[in-house]
């Protein structure tokens, strides 16, 4: 690698590991992997026309023309929640048995611009072999809750000497509350071609996280840590820690496959990525801190009814089922033992510790190119899901409320003279609202709202 590329990679992982997390979109998966792919919804697996499609599907770098690919996105996502009124605010009808009300609350989330940048080149070794190193974020949430207030008895109902509940400012009665989380990549990509038709490429994969929770502490008694010591120790590990760092790895397969000039095919697989724990949130996350990264699959046709036209279709699923922090619902909370449950595991931080009870989603993507002139080609795209949190699940999820279902896109990309190319592409996702009872207080209901938009801005260096 000469010195220019890795001055490039170099400064590529520095400003990916400065941008801040964001509620990327797809859950909190973006919902496509560089400036052509989002231009046109996330569509063009099987129409590999830039580096980062390894990020989809390593099999298509080996129709991809050497280069250096850069840009940045600015991410915009607008979110919204609010709780109705309680017909009983932090009522006790029993010890243990009380109710926590959030609000009335109606408050937007701060911090609703992040930069998003990503850095990718590939080296045609022989006309059969290709490899290629990128550094890029694929997902990540980001909340941030000022003012709001939380209702209820801070013992239970356990000491018959408090008569009322307390009223505390905050989302959970602890301050300003959210989360930031961010994820980033660095994939090394090898892909064999056999003739015009047909590659394989497989990706190895390291991970980072970067992690930090604000305004939790009051749900200290419904942790492991506090219940397992006898209701003596509180945990120190729950919340307002600062950024704690994950490291992990996993991989991808691939193939791609040109039936003829008309028509291709592709089909990939990304593991789930196995992470260290968050040690510093061993009493929030589900297996001691645990918060491994989903696994995904991807298949995707790419038509050519004329020269100047391209029409893709991607699936994808995610597999948020893959970490036990994102996928457990919030029944775990309700078995540990102090709300009367048989389960010391299902308290926050066990194996079985509640999460934010995400399904697995399957997302379904649609673009198209069209090579208006030699030098420019003009995209667009559309791909809808339904979006993964039940309408069981709201309280938690008011830290993270990736709500998006339907993606509208377009992007273009102009040729220069020196044969590199301006790519750009802008997304907006329309306004979704999910409404569902919130889990410690059924008389209340919670509303989640969220809309985003994204401009994205790249550059490619031919070689």
């Amino acid at each position: 690698m000469n010195t220019r590329m890795r001055t490039a990679l170099g400064l590529g992982i520095a400003l990916a590991l400065a941008a801040g997390g964001a509620s990327a979109t797809n859950g909190y998966y973006m919902h496509g992997m560089g400036t052509k792919s989002k231009g046109q919804a996330g569509a063009g697996s099987a129409d590999p026309q830039e580096i980062l499609v390894m990020a989809t599907n390593p099999a298509g770098i080996a129709f991809v023309p050497e280069s250096i690919d850069a840009g940045l996105a600015i991410f915009s996502p607008m979110r919204q929640y609010s709780t109705s009124a309680s017909q009983a605010p932090g009522a006790c009808f029993a010890p243990g048995q009380c109710l926590l009300t959030v609000g009335p609350n109606d408050i937007a989330s701060q911090n609703e611009f992040f930069p998003i940048p990503h850095i990718a080149m590939n080296w045609a070794l022989t006309d059969a072999d290709h490899v290629a190193a990128a550094f890029y974020a694929r997902g990540g949430m980001n909340t941030k809750w000022e003012g709001g207030s939380v209702t209820y008895d801070p013992y239970f109902g356990m000491n018959p000497s408090v008569t009322s509940p307390v009223t505390l400012p905050g989302t959970f009665g602890d301050g300003t509350t959210g989360v930031d989380l961010m994820q980033g990549f660095l994939n090394l990509t090898y892909a064999h071609k056999f003739g015009d038709k047909l590659s394989l490429g497989v990706s190895a994969i390291a991970a980072i996280q970067r992690f930090e929770a604000r305004g939790l502490d009051n749900f200290a008694p419904f942790t492991r840590t506090f219940v397992a010591s006898g209701m003596t120790q509180m945990p120190k590990d729950l919340s307002d820690n600062g950024h704690d760092m994950s490291y992990g790895y996993g991989g991808s397969v691939g193939l791609q496959w040109n039936l003829t000039d008309e028509i291709s095919f592709a089909a990939a697989y990304t593991s789930k990525m196995s992470m260290s724990e968050f040690s510093d949130y061993a009493d929030l996350f589900a297996e001691q801190g645990g918060f491994d990264m989903p696994s995904t699959w991807t298949i995707g046709m790419a038509v050519r009814p004329n020269d100047a036209l391209t029409l893709m279709i991607d699936v994808q699923e995610i597999k948020y089922s893959d970490a036990k922090s994102v996928s457990n619902g919030i029944e775990g909370l309700f078995n540990c033992p102090i709300l009367g449950g048989p389960d010391l595991e299902g308290c926050l931080g066990g194996n079985r510790g509640a999460g934010f009870g995400w399904d697995d989603m399957r997302v379904y993507k649609f673009g198209a190119a069209w090579d208006y002139t030699d030098t420019w080609t003009w995209r667009a795209g559309f791909s809808t899901t339904n979006q993964p949190i039940p309408k069981s699940e709201m309280t938690f999820n008011i830290l993270a409320p990736g709500v998006m279902e339907e993606h509208f896109t377009v992007g273009f990309t102009q040729k220069l003279d020196s044969g590199n190319e301006v790519n750009f592409s802008f997304m907006y996702a329309p306004e979704v609202t999910l409404r569902g009872p919130q889990n410690f207080d059924p008389t209340q209901r919670v509303t989640l709202q969220m809309q985003q938009v994204e401009l994205e801005l790249s550059y490619s260096w031919k070689r």
